[in-house]
């Protein structure tokens, strides 16, 4: 739900497009009306069972393994603080500024469904943070993805109660220094609210999220840079005739080809090889459609997951009119999995990228010279460029095994099964890092074939993609330092820079 110029959250319109709308151009959030009704509702159940000594998880119990352990009443604030100091036990790396803030608008959005007990005023303290910039540092380990991400939100819930770090205009700020610049108040927590704040998802959500508008930009590069090998290796198009697509019906597939067809068009490189001998080309060449359509058919699955969580309330226990109900929302394994699919999916395609790579270094096409060198022995070439997109394509394969088939019992055994989600996001974004980089060798290899073609040319298309990665990296024919130039390309693909050269298929 939006308005001009807000975004409104209620807990059930939140979509990835204005997640990804809101992080470009952030805007004020605020709680939608019936949010507050509803939140209210939700708070005053609690406190009705507290009122009449009702044993309810959470609310007067102990957590995890000591769940049936009663607190008196008028331990009940002390319970929701031990809770969040207790649970501060993140460690590594902080996790980046644009995590974080997605963090706290997925968990704001999860509040405002109204079934978590928790204050309106608590999560206007959130937004507020949003609203002036202020983020928490949340140390980027330390959870197991099930009970929630425990450890990660209760560095959230701390800079809440004015006990944490933030950081704000580029500085690093600490305690009630975090709500001032905030422009609030510290926060007093009632019964279940430090609880509210530390039960959820949206760490590993946050993580899955980065990975999947990552993998979309990279396989859209994908398809642009793999039509510039086709060219640079005079392969054929035959491969993505429409009819072959069509017999089998996959719709990622059919959809990728069809991006092929519409970037390989009129060309001079094509027409100078149409009776070249070659009858088919390798599988990184001509299966193209076939696994970047696989690719896209698994980010099209994990995107609807992550849309449905983006509007999930995954606290424990829930409060609803007549009941308050203790489930396992908290259990991350539907994150995990879609991480760890996302993760094989890339991981594939940056190996068939790899492969693109590996065959314009061996005179495939007899027109380039081995290694793509200016004089093959007395120069190198692309010779070790492309054992590093080898080099990252087999960490690729180690960081792929999948986080989600692992599990530990923690909590003296009550938590026995556990997603591990985190840790399947952790590797996804690197993954992503490194799939950038393998397509980037690829890319340089490609526009230097296509320089070793001339004077013939490509399509008009793939002309300005090659234009384009010049301004980024203009032509050297001679040996020179590599590192730079694939860190210029590498930054132009996550950019996005490479996605107005495709047509947009409705």
């Amino acid at each position: 739900m939006t308005t001009a110029t807000t975004l409104v959250l209620d807990g059930k319109h939140l979509t990835l497009d204005i997640i990804r709308d809101w992080e470009r151009q952030p805007r004020p959030v605020a709680l939608a009306e019936s949010s507050v009704h509803a939140m209210n509702a939700s708070v005053n159940r609690v406190r009705e069972v507290v009122a009449r000594g009702e044993v309810s998880y959470g609310i007067n119990t102990g957590f995890g393994a000591m769940a049936t352990k009663v607190v008196d009443c008028e331990q009940l604030t002390n319970l929701q603080y031990n809770l969040v100091r207790s649970h501060a036990c993140g460690v590594g790396e902080a996790l980046p500024e644009n995590i974080v803030r997605r963090i706290m608008l997925l968990k704001a959005n999860s509040l405002a469904a109204g079934l978590s007990g928790i204050r309106p005023l608590v999560v206007e303290t959130l937004l507020a943070f949003l609203n002036k910039g202020v983020t928490p540092v949340i140390p980027g380990k330390g959870s197991v993805g099930a009970s929630g991400d425990l450890a990660p939100l209760a560095h959230l819930g701390l800079a809440l109660i004015g006990e944490g770090e933030a950081l704000y205009e580029g500085k690093l700020i600490e305690g009630n220094a975090v709500l001032r610049a905030a422009g609030t108040e510290v926060v007093r927590l009632e019964s279940k609210e430090g609880l509210a704040i530390l039960n959820g998802t949206q760490p590993s959500t946050a993580l899955s999220m980065e990975g999947l508008f990552r993998a979309d930009i990279l396989l859209a590069s994908a398809v642009i840079v793999g039509a510039l090998s086709v060219e640079a290796l005079a392969a054929s198009y035959t491969p993505f005739d429409p009819r072959i697509h069509a017999a089998r019906g996959q719709r990622g597939q059919r959809r990728v080809a069809e991006h092929f067809r519409r970037l390989l068009t009129s060309s001079e490189i094509r027409d100078d090889h149409r009776d070249c001998g070659r009858v088919q080309d390798p599988y990184s060449l001509r299966c193209m459609p076939q696994v970047m359509g696989a690719v896209y058919d698994a980010l099209e699955h994990a995107r609807q997951v992550l849309q449905a969580e983006a509007n999930g309330v995954s606290d424990n226990p829930l409060i609803f009119d007549d009941d308050i109900l203790s489930g396992g929302n908290f259990h991350a394994q539907p994150i995990a999995l879609v991480s760890d699919f996302m993760a094989i999916a890339l991981t594939d395609h940056a190996s068939m990228s790899e492969r693109r790579t590996d065959l314009m270094m061996r005179k495939v096409n007899p027109k380039l010279n081995m290694f793509l060198a200016n004089e093959p022995g007395l120069e190198s070439g692309f010779m070790l460029a492309h054992v590093t997109a080898a080099a990252l394509a087999s960490e690729n394969k180690v960081l792929s095994h999948p986080a989600s088939v692992d599990s530990i019992s923690t909590s003296a055994g009550q938590e026995d099964h556990v997603s591990m989600a985190p840790a399947a996001g952790h590797k996804l974004i690197e993954i992503c890092k490194n799939t950038s980089r393998i397509l980037a060798i690829e890319a340089l290899a490609a526009a230097r074939g296509i320089d070793m073609e001339r004077p013939l040319n490509s399509t008009e298309r793939l002309e300005a993609v090659h234009a384009a990665l010049r301004q980024h990296v203009p032509a050297t024919s001679t040996d020179h330092r590599m590192d730079r130039d694939i860190a210029a390309v590498a930054a132009f693909i996550e950019s996005g820079g490479l996605l107005p050269y495709l047509i947009k298929i409705e």
